[in-house]
């Protein structure tokens, strides 16, 4: 894929553009009238509201004394991007992991608790993003690697910048370690934890320190150390 600026610039102004919302789920007593903003869920002398805080708000004031008691959930406010609808991808996504619109998610892919993948990511098959780890717009990762619990992988929104992180396939990147806008982590590499990567990585490398510096290559030892498990990627 050719990644350039106006393919940051088109996420940045899907951003900017975007109508922001304040999603809002009301559990109430009473009665209220019907509306074509908002969702209502009658089940006689109380119900659910859903819609967007501003046309609910309205509908509550305009309920008047006819609702006594009103109990709000509200998760984000103003928000641009809604999160992935995840019901119909094959991957394991655990409880607690935030992921926006727009983010592709191979099959068989593990994505843990905890977990931030922004808008524009990929996500290759087999590869799992460990408890809280963080995606920037835009990271490209390939298939059955695995990215280490607080990782981040910055991304390209801002400050704008052309050229995402790219993860090639079997990749395994340690816990806590940092990977910098446009940097490329070759094939079968390895970065060490806590690692800060700002320059590429060669294929089949190891990199270790703050910054980063190739200390070796993957030998037999190393593949026996960073050995992923298949079973953690079974569905079944």
């Amino acid at each position: 894929m050719d990644h350039t600026m106006d393919q940051t610039m088109e996420v940045i102004n899907l951003i900017k553009n975007s109508k922001k919302t304040t999603p809002v789920k009301v559990y109430y007593t009473g009665t209220v009238p019907q509306s074509d903003k908002v969702k209502v869920f009658d089940f006689g002398g109380g119900g659910v509201l859903m819609g967007d805080w501003a046309e609910v708000q309205a509908l509550l004031e305009a309920a008047g004394s006819s609702v006594q008691q009103v109990e709000i959930e509200s998760d984000r406010r103003n928000s641009a991007i809604p999160l992935l609808d995840m019901k119909g991808i094959n991957a394991r996504i655990e409880p607690g992991a935030i992921i926006r619109d727009k983010v592709e998610i191979g099959d068989n892919a593990v994505i843990m608790m905890g977990a931030v993948i922004n808008i524009g990511c990929n996500i290759g098959e087999g590869t799992m993003i460990d408890m809280n780890a963080t995606l920037g717009g835009r990271v490209q990762v390939g298939k059955m690697c695995h990215i280490g619990a607080g990782a981040v992988l910055a991304g390209v929104i801002e400050p704008p910048s052309a050229q995402p992180v790219t993860v090639e396939d079997d990749v395994v990147i340690g816990a806590n370690a940092v990977v910098l806008e446009g940097v490329r982590i070759g094939k079968g590499s390895v970065v060490a934890a806590g690692a800060v990567v700002i320059e590429d990585v060669p294929e089949n490398s190891v990199v270790a320190g703050i910054p980063a510096k190739v200390i070796k290559t993957v030998d037999d030892k190393t593949k026996s150390k960073t050995m992923l498990i298949e079973g953690l990627r079974n569905l079944k």
